[in-house]
């Protein structure tokens, strides 16, 4: 019986366009996802890299592009986050039935952009639908690594049997699984958070 669930943000509640970040650098000499770069991307989202730092090493590789201009690319991913699915987890929260809990691969730049964009309202109202509100670079862990998994269910107490994990990365629902959780793999465009409640 599922009595936890744990949620993904990005294409789960915001919508995402991944390859939009890709296509603003191109014109700055972008070509491919380099294992280094891929490194810096994965250090920025767990917070070991701050952003200062962050913005100073891809303003050294993409040495035409500005501050804002690394920004702003950078943000791109970014769109836009349905009413729908705020008011749906609102909903959820309210009838007590399950402990709810955000878990996202996020760092510093995308954050204070959501924070931005939804309002501090909004964005207060997401966050109280929540008991905990985990994100990678606050808590210095991402999403496949187990480690993540296993802090989240330490630290309240979780049964991973008693666990459903909703991602729309299915690398990162694979990992949860092998960890015993339920899993849902979100079928982005097909499937919607907003229909969780059939899936339990």
């Amino acid at each position: 019986m599922i009595k936890n669930i744990i949620l993904d943000f990005g294409d789960v509640f915001i919508n995402l366009d991944k390859s939009a970040t890709a296509r603003e650098m191109l014109k700055y000499g972008y070509t491919t996802t380099t294992p280094n770069l891929d490194s810096l991307f994965k250090a920025y989202e767990k917070g070991i890299v701050s952003t200062e730092a962050f913005l100073e090493e891809t303003g050294r590789l993409f040495p035409t592009a500005s501050s804002q201009i690394l920004r702003d690319a950078w943000n791109a991913i970014l769109l836009d986050f349905p009413d729908t699915r705020l008011e749906f987890i609102e909903a959820l929260a309210a009838e007590q039935n399950y402990r709810l809990f955000l878990l996202s691969n996020i760092n510093e730049l995308h954050i204070r952009w959501v924070e931005q964009s939804l309002g501090v309202q909004k964005m207060e109202r997401f966050k109280r639908s929540f008991e905990v509100f985990y994100l990678s670079y606050e808590i210095n862990m991402r999403k496949p690594d187990p480690e993540i998994f296993e802090f989240v269910l330490d630290e309240n107490g979780l049964l991973p049997e008693e666990t459903l994990f909703v991602d729309d990365t299915k690398e990162n629902t694979d990992a949860a699984a092998v960890l015993g959780l339920a899993t849902w793999n979100l079928k982005v465009g097909y499937e919607d958070i907003t229909q969780l409640k059939s899936r339990l």
